[in-house]
Protein backbone atom coordinates (compact mmCIF):
# COMPACT_ATOMS: atom_id res chain seq x y z
CA UNK A 1 0.00 0.00 0.00
CA UNK A 2 1.29 3.24 -1.04
CA UNK A 3 1.89 5.21 2.03
CA UNK A 4 2.20 9.30 2.23
CA UNK A 5 2.11 12.63 4.49
CA UNK A 6 1.20 15.98 4.17
CA UNK A 7 3.91 18.71 4.35
CA UNK A 8 3.70 22.18 4.79
CA UNK A 9 7.26 23.89 4.59
CA UNK A 10 7.15 27.18 7.24
CA UNK A 11 9.94 29.75 7.83
CA UNK A 12 10.28 33.05 9.40
CA UNK A 13 12.42 34.49 6.72
CA UNK A 14 10.39 35.50 3.83
CA UNK A 15 11.89 38.43 1.85
CA UNK A 16 8.47 39.64 0.58
CA UNK A 17 6.31 39.53 4.18
CA UNK A 18 8.59 39.04 7.66
CA UNK A 19 7.42 36.43 9.97
CA UNK A 20 4.48 35.67 7.44
CA UNK A 21 3.68 31.92 8.97
CA UNK A 22 2.88 33.88 12.40
CA UNK A 23 0.61 36.51 10.96
CA UNK A 24 -2.84 36.74 12.67
CA UNK A 25 -5.34 36.03 10.39
CA UNK A 26 -8.75 36.20 12.55
CA UNK A 27 -7.27 35.02 15.79
CA UNK A 28 -5.13 32.43 14.70
CA UNK A 29 -2.16 32.29 12.98
CA UNK A 30 -1.45 31.59 9.09
CA UNK A 31 0.27 28.58 9.71
CA UNK A 32 -2.64 27.26 11.96
CA UNK A 33 -5.33 28.54 9.82
CA UNK A 34 -3.35 26.42 6.73
CA UNK A 35 -2.98 23.40 8.66
CA UNK A 36 -6.43 23.25 9.62
CA UNK A 37 -7.35 23.25 6.53
CA UNK A 38 -4.89 20.10 5.89
CA UNK A 39 -6.88 18.77 8.77
CA UNK A 40 -9.97 18.93 6.53
CA UNK A 41 -9.09 16.45 3.98
CA UNK A 42 -6.56 13.79 5.69
CA UNK A 43 -5.92 12.74 9.30
CA UNK A 44 -3.85 14.61 11.76
CA UNK A 45 -1.08 11.92 12.18
CA UNK A 46 -0.85 12.15 8.49
CA UNK A 47 -0.17 15.89 9.09
CA UNK A 48 3.19 17.41 9.34
CA UNK A 49 4.59 20.95 9.76
CA UNK A 50 8.40 21.33 8.23
CA UNK A 51 10.45 24.07 9.47
CA UNK A 52 13.84 26.01 10.67
CA UNK A 53 12.34 27.58 13.52
CA UNK A 54 11.64 27.08 17.09
CA UNK A 55 8.99 29.85 17.20
CA UNK A 56 6.78 28.03 14.53
CA UNK A 57 7.85 24.69 16.32
CA UNK A 58 6.23 25.92 19.55
CA UNK A 59 3.14 27.39 17.71
CA UNK A 60 2.28 24.22 16.22
CA UNK A 61 2.47 22.70 19.34
CA UNK A 62 0.05 25.09 20.94
CA UNK A 63 -2.66 24.09 18.56
CA UNK A 64 -1.46 20.20 17.99
CA UNK A 65 0.26 20.22 15.40
CA UNK A 66 3.30 17.83 14.86
CA UNK A 67 6.32 20.30 13.40
CA UNK A 68 9.41 18.89 12.36
CA UNK A 69 12.82 20.98 12.37
CA UNK A 70 15.25 21.33 9.29
CA UNK A 71 17.70 23.21 8.04
CA UNK A 72 18.20 27.18 8.01
CA UNK A 73 20.26 26.72 4.33
CA UNK A 74 17.15 25.09 2.59
CA UNK A 75 17.20 26.82 -0.75
CA UNK A 76 13.53 26.35 -1.19
CA UNK A 77 10.25 25.21 0.62
CA UNK A 78 10.89 21.93 -1.96
CA UNK A 79 14.05 21.59 -0.45
CA UNK A 80 13.12 21.91 2.93
CA UNK A 81 10.31 19.29 2.10
CA UNK A 82 13.27 16.95 0.59
CA UNK A 83 15.27 17.09 3.89
CA UNK A 84 11.86 16.32 5.55
CA UNK A 85 11.58 13.02 3.45
CA UNK A 86 14.98 12.19 4.79
CA UNK A 87 13.57 11.86 8.21
CA UNK A 88 9.83 10.81 7.78
CA UNK A 89 9.29 7.76 5.16
CA UNK A 90 6.60 7.64 2.83
CA UNK A 91 6.05 7.06 -0.61
CA UNK A 92 4.59 9.85 -1.42
CA UNK A 93 4.42 13.66 -0.10
CA UNK A 94 1.77 15.93 -0.52
CA UNK A 95 2.82 19.66 -0.58
CA UNK A 96 0.77 22.32 1.21
CA UNK A 97 2.34 25.75 1.03
CA UNK A 98 2.13 27.56 4.71
CA UNK A 99 1.10 31.16 3.02
CA UNK A 100 -2.13 28.82 1.94
CA UNK A 101 -4.52 29.47 4.60
CA UNK A 102 -7.88 29.65 2.80
CA UNK A 103 -6.59 26.24 0.45
CA UNK A 104 -9.94 24.87 -0.59
CA UNK A 105 -9.45 21.27 1.13
CA UNK A 106 -11.00 19.60 -1.98
CA UNK A 107 -7.72 20.40 -3.45
CA UNK A 108 -5.86 18.38 -1.33
CA UNK A 109 -7.62 15.42 -1.84
CA UNK A 110 -7.56 15.70 -5.50
CA UNK A 111 -3.64 15.78 -5.58
CA UNK A 112 -3.89 13.37 -3.12
CA UNK A 113 -5.73 10.98 -5.08
CA UNK A 114 -3.71 11.82 -8.53
CA UNK A 115 -0.90 10.92 -6.39
CA UNK A 116 -1.80 7.73 -5.19
CA UNK A 117 -2.97 6.60 -8.27
CA UNK A 118 0.16 7.48 -10.02
CA UNK A 119 3.00 7.16 -7.53
CA UNK A 120 5.86 7.64 -10.02
CA UNK A 121 4.43 11.54 -11.10
CA UNK A 122 5.14 14.89 -9.43
CA UNK A 123 1.51 16.44 -9.67
CA UNK A 124 0.65 19.85 -9.13
CA UNK A 125 -2.52 21.74 -9.26
CA UNK A 126 -3.82 24.77 -12.00
CA UNK A 127 -7.17 26.78 -12.19
CA UNK A 128 -8.62 29.27 -15.05
CA UNK A 129 -7.42 32.87 -14.75
CA UNK A 130 -10.79 34.59 -14.54
CA UNK A 131 -9.29 38.50 -14.54
CA UNK A 132 -7.08 40.77 -16.17
CA UNK A 133 -5.76 41.27 -12.82
CA UNK A 134 -4.54 37.91 -12.16
CA UNK A 135 -3.35 37.37 -15.52
CA UNK A 136 -1.20 40.68 -15.09
CA UNK A 137 -0.05 39.74 -11.82
CA UNK A 138 3.86 38.96 -11.24
CA UNK A 139 3.21 37.07 -7.83
CA UNK A 140 0.64 34.90 -9.46
CA UNK A 141 2.76 31.80 -11.94
CA UNK A 142 1.51 30.75 -14.87
CA UNK A 143 0.79 27.67 -16.20
CA UNK A 144 0.67 26.65 -19.85
CA UNK A 145 0.19 22.83 -20.52
CA UNK A 146 0.99 20.30 -23.09
CA UNK A 147 -1.93 18.74 -24.53
CA UNK A 148 -1.46 15.96 -22.85
CA UNK A 149 -2.24 17.86 -19.75
CA UNK A 150 1.16 17.85 -18.34
CA UNK A 151 3.19 21.30 -17.52
CA UNK A 152 5.03 22.99 -20.67
CA UNK A 153 6.27 25.92 -18.55
CA UNK A 154 5.36 27.90 -15.97
CA UNK A 155 5.96 32.14 -15.42
CA UNK A 156 5.19 35.18 -13.55
CA UNK A 157 4.70 36.86 -16.97
CA UNK A 158 1.81 36.91 -18.43
CA UNK A 159 1.80 34.06 -20.70
CA UNK A 160 0.22 32.70 -22.70
CA UNK A 161 1.13 35.42 -24.32
CA UNK A 162 -0.39 37.43 -27.96
CA UNK A 163 1.18 39.93 -30.43
CA UNK A 164 -1.56 42.62 -28.86
CA UNK A 165 -0.59 41.91 -25.87
CA UNK A 166 -4.35 40.72 -24.79
CA UNK A 167 -5.68 38.43 -22.32
CA UNK A 168 -7.36 35.61 -24.19
CA UNK A 169 -6.82 33.22 -21.89
CA UNK A 170 -4.43 31.64 -18.89
CA UNK A 171 -3.84 29.10 -15.83
CA UNK A 172 -2.25 29.77 -12.82
CA UNK A 173 -0.50 27.31 -10.64
CA UNK A 174 -2.52 26.25 -7.74
CA UNK A 175 -0.09 25.54 -4.80
CA UNK A 176 -0.63 21.81 -3.50
CA UNK A 177 1.93 19.30 -5.26
CA UNK A 178 2.72 15.32 -4.69
CA UNK A 179 6.04 14.59 -5.10
CA UNK A 180 7.75 10.79 -5.06
CA UNK A 181 10.68 10.10 -2.83
CA UNK A 182 12.68 9.90 -5.72
CA UNK A 183 12.30 13.12 -7.22
CA UNK A 184 12.67 15.17 -4.01
CA UNK A 185 15.96 13.45 -3.88
CA UNK A 186 17.10 14.27 -6.87
CA UNK A 187 15.23 17.61 -6.75
CA UNK A 188 17.76 18.38 -3.16
CA UNK A 189 20.72 16.64 -4.90
CA UNK A 190 20.80 19.14 -7.79
CA UNK A 191 22.28 21.24 -4.95
CA UNK A 192 21.77 24.78 -6.54
CA UNK A 193 18.49 26.28 -8.17
CA UNK A 194 18.78 25.84 -12.08
CA UNK A 195 18.23 28.59 -14.32
CA UNK A 196 14.51 29.17 -15.17
CA UNK A 197 13.72 28.43 -11.17
CA UNK A 198 16.22 31.15 -10.34
CA UNK A 199 15.33 33.91 -12.91
CA UNK A 200 11.32 33.17 -12.24
CA UNK A 201 11.40 32.46 -8.78
CA UNK A 202 9.55 29.49 -9.33
CA UNK A 203 10.87 26.19 -7.69
CA UNK A 204 8.91 23.27 -9.53
CA UNK A 205 11.15 24.73 -12.62
CA UNK A 206 14.21 23.24 -11.17
CA UNK A 207 12.00 19.41 -11.93
CA UNK A 208 11.17 20.42 -15.43
CA UNK A 209 14.75 21.31 -16.02
CA UNK A 210 15.95 18.74 -15.18
CA UNK A 211 13.65 16.58 -17.24
CA UNK A 212 10.92 15.41 -15.04
CA UNK A 213 7.38 15.54 -16.35
CA UNK A 214 4.63 17.55 -14.00
CA UNK A 215 1.44 15.97 -14.31
CA UNK A 216 -1.63 18.84 -13.85
CA UNK A 217 -4.74 18.73 -13.08
CA UNK A 218 -7.73 21.03 -12.29
CA UNK A 219 -8.45 22.72 -9.03
CA UNK A 220 -10.74 25.16 -7.58
CA UNK A 221 -9.12 28.35 -8.10
CA UNK A 222 -10.42 30.33 -4.74
CA UNK A 223 -7.75 29.89 -2.92
CA UNK A 224 -4.98 32.92 -2.17
CA UNK A 225 -1.65 32.53 -1.47
CA UNK A 226 -0.26 35.45 0.88
CA UNK A 227 3.06 36.75 -0.55
CA UNK A 228 2.40 40.34 0.03
CA UNK A 229 0.89 42.52 2.92
CA UNK A 230 -1.70 43.52 0.62
CA UNK A 231 -2.39 39.50 0.17
CA UNK A 232 -2.62 39.46 3.99
CA UNK A 233 -4.91 42.23 3.79
CA UNK A 234 -7.30 40.43 1.58
CA UNK A 235 -6.94 36.88 2.96
CA UNK A 236 -7.82 38.87 6.31
CA UNK A 237 -11.04 40.74 5.16
CA UNK A 238 -12.42 37.27 4.04
CA UNK A 239 -12.12 35.31 6.67
CA UNK A 240 -13.90 38.16 8.91
CA UNK A 241 -16.50 38.39 6.29
CA UNK A 242 -16.96 34.38 7.13
CA UNK A 243 -16.87 34.57 10.83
Amino acid sequence: MTSYVVVIPARLGSSRLARKPLADIGGKSMIQHTYERALEAVPADKVYVATDSTEITEACAGFGAQAVMTSTACLTGTDRIAEFAEKIPADLYINLQGDEPLMEPVSITRVLEASLAAPDQIVNGWAWIESEEEYRSRSIPKVVLREDGRMMYMSRSPIPGTKSDAFVFSRKQICVYGFPRDALRAFAERGAKTAHEEAEDIEILRFAEMGWDISMIELPGSSIAVDTPADLERVRALVAARA
